[in-house]
């Protein structure tokens, strides 16, 4: 979320009516979340002026580890050295940081297309965000499940319940610092996401939401505790109620 308010704001920036605008005291410290979307808290460090140049070798971008060299265009300024600037400081203030972690397994591939292609500029911003979009789009739509045996097949399902909220066993990237709670597109991925984790035995899909509209579940490791509620499903492991009176 962080990465694709980010990637937005610096499309703008570098289509403003003013032109494009580079970020020239670029820090995490200069951004702030509000409603979901990044803001640029100061803008005394923005600057609309462009490189000049004579020559191709007058428009090197340097970074404390990279150098990009740009072409010098015929009115005599580099060209998109102000939008290759936010973009690559972007890449090293927040992609490497945040990209690489909490994504499922089949989308890492395309986050680590992204992270390569803006570390060595080969995106610019325009195609940047076009990737961040595509990668949006299936995981919203869950276009990126593989297909699999169905699993869920493997869970009792008790409609009309739904389970004591604790601690439990934790995971990683949960919403919870008490226990496993995950994003899920669909109980089947969340049956799936149980059997990967040994100490899983039941779930529930629960009423809270993502930025992205999916649903959260909660995974837990023992047989719950069940509270009537219309509106709720419980899953339990076959195998985890043998034997057990539900």
């Amino acid at each position: 979320q962080i990465c694709l308010s980010l990637v937005k704001l610096l499309f703008y920036l570098a289509h403003s009516p003013l032109g494009s605008i580079v970020l020239l005291d670029f820090q995490p410290r200069q951004f702030v979340m509000v409603d979901g979307n990044l803001k640029v808290t100061d803008m005394d460090d923005a600057s609309t002026e462009e490189l000049s140049c004579k020559e191709d070798n007058d428009c090197t971008l340097d970074f404390p580890t990279k150098s990009f060299p740009l072409k010098c265009s015929a009115v005599g300024k580099c060209e998109g050295i102000n939008e290759k600037k936010n973009l690559f400081n972007a890449y090293r203030y927040f992609f490497t940081y945040l990209l690489p972690h909490s994504a499922p397994p089949a989308l890492r591939p395309f986050l680590s297309d992204i992270l390569n292609a803006t570390g060595d500029l080969r995106y610019g911003i325009n195609e940047t965000l076009k990737a961040f979009e595509k990668v949006l789009h299936l995981y919203k739509s869950g276009l990126y499940l593989q297909k699999r045996p169905l699993l869920l097949k493997e869970y009792i399902s008790l409609k009309g319940f739904r389970t004591v909220e604790g601690e439990d066993y934790k995971c990683w990237p949960s919403y919870s610092h008490l226990g496993c709670l995950l994003s899920v597109h669909s109980a089947e991925e969340a049956a799936a996401i149980c059997n990967s984790q040994s100490q899983c035995q039941s779930f529930i899909i629960t009423q809270r939401r993502t930025w992205t509209g999916r649903p959260l579940a909660s995974f837990q490791s023992s047989l719950p505790d069940l509270i009537p509620d219309a509106n709720a499903v419980v899953y339990i492991k076959r195998s985890a109620s043998s034997g057990k009176r539900l």
